[in-house]
Order: structure tokens, then sequence, then C-alpha cells
């Protein structure tokens, strides 16, 4: 395991997931990806920090008022989390949770980007954000799928500096990676022509497991449901999935395992 100690600006530092039943969600993907989980002190409303082999990996709480339950959300790192929630406001964002300190751990805040996906803002103190990824029960990809993808790239790219680059720009397939050239950490997909009446952008997040079919096999005996078979692409093999509550998320096949 390759231990995490820095994170790049702009770039993804931490997840979460807001349930309407802490005591489900966590339950089902601790038995999921093997994680411990650490309970707060009440003062943080019980917030969950998942851990993998004693590292950070990802968090979970109640969904706060005016925000969507049941639903992963990646964080950014930012240096000013209020100055950067009033610059995604002037790039047309909107506000979903103002920036608000969380003891001593840091400042967040979540947007809502100008395609309508949610996306947090990380501002760390004491707490920097996830140690693992890339590995079995870690996150491994970050992407969102958008309705207006050329502006919410510019949206990205202006609010938070994103060097990114193009995979394809075909009505078919238009795709852009962001994150250092031959490192990239996640993706844009323009998904407006996928997506089913009513479904707004949205981010996904992708967790790393040995086996994509044991793992497919293990969400349905935990009460989850697989929305899309395991399938095979150059980029490897995957799958989609429902937590027990309708959360939505991605499995996918480490390569050389």
């Amino acid at each position: 395991m390759t231990v995490l100690t820095t994170h790049r600006l702009g770039e993804p530092c931490w997840i979460d997931y807001a349930s309407s039943d802490l005591d489900a969600s966590r339950e089902f993907y601790a038995s999921l990806f093997g994680w411990e989980a650490d309970v707060a002190a009440p003062e943080y409303g019980g917030y969950v920090t998942f851990r993998s082999n004693g590292h950070p990996v990802a968090g979970m709480g109640t969904a706060m008022e005016g925000i969507q339950p049941n639903v992963w959300t990646t964080y950014l790192l930012v240096e000013d989390a209020s100055a950067t929630e009033s610059a995604a406001v002037e790039a047309h964002a909107e506000v979903s949770a103002p920036t608000m300190t969380v003891g001593d751990q840091g400042a967040m805040a979540i947007v809502t980007d100008p395609g309508g996906a949610a996306i947090g803002l990380w501002q760390p103190n004491r707490f920097r954000g996830f140690e693992v990824v890339g590995e079995a029960g870690a996150p491994t990809w970050h992407e969102l799928y958008a309705r207006d993808y050329a502006a919410q790239v510019e949206f990205y790219t202006k609010t938070f500096g994103w060097s990114t680059q193009v995979l394809g720009d075909t009505a078919d397939f238009r795709y852009s990676t962001y994150g250092p050239e031959g490192a990239p950490v996640g993706g844009v997909f323009d998904a407006d022509k996928m997506l089913p009446d009513g479904v707004a952008s949205h981010w996904t997040i992708y967790f790393g497991v040995d086996d994509v079919d044991a793992a497919c096999a293990r969400v349905v005996e935990l009460g989850g449901s697989v929305i899309r078979d395991p399938w095979d692409s150059e980029f490897g093999r995957f799958a989609q999935a429902n937590d027990p509550l309708g959360g939505l998320f991605f499995l996918q096949h480490l390569q050389g395992r």
C-alpha cells in the first residue's frame, strides 16, 4: 500500500457519503470494502471516518438539510474555502452548503456547478484528506457526468486551475481528463444524450476492487443492486452499482491483480 501524504490544489482530496440511514450505510460499505469505521464525537454529529489498514479513505455523515441524501461527494483541495466559494459563485455556481469550519480539521463548503452537479471544497487544517488511492477499497477515479459539458469544463478550469486533456471529441464520445498529463485523476464525460430525462449532472466515484464480479455478488448479498453488469473496455473492467439506499458508485478492477 502506498500512503498518500500530499494532494494537489484543485484536485480530489476527500470523499464522503450523505446518508438518510447512517447505520445501514456504514454497515454496507464497511462490509463491502473491509473498512474500519471510526465514529466521531457528538460535536461532529457522529461523522464516520472509514479507514483502510488504519489510513483514512472516505467519510460518511447524516445528510444535512438542503443536501441530497444517499449520494457520494468528491471534495477538491483549496487554499481558502470561503474565497473559492465566492469565486465559484462568480463563475455561475450556486451554494448548497456555505463555508463552515469543521473543528480543528479544516473548512468545507459544497457548491453546485453551472451544469447542476454538486462538488465539495476542502480547506485543510489538521486533516488533509484521504491517504489511500488506487488500491482495493479506495477511490480510483472521480468522474463528472456533465449535462453542459463545455460550460462545466470551463468552470472547473477557471475556478480550480485544472489542466485538462481531451480524450475524445466526437458526437458519440466527448471526454476530458484532468490532472497532470500522463497521470490524470478523473474525467468529465459529455453525458447529456445518455442521462435519462430528469437526471441532472452529477459526480461519480470509482472504487478499486481485486475482482469486479465477486464484488458485484457481494453488493447484492449486502442488499445493494448491480445496475450495469461487469463490462470490459480498453481502460479495464468495470461495473455500476447502487447501495441499498440507492447511492450510486462504480467498481474498477485493479490492473495486474
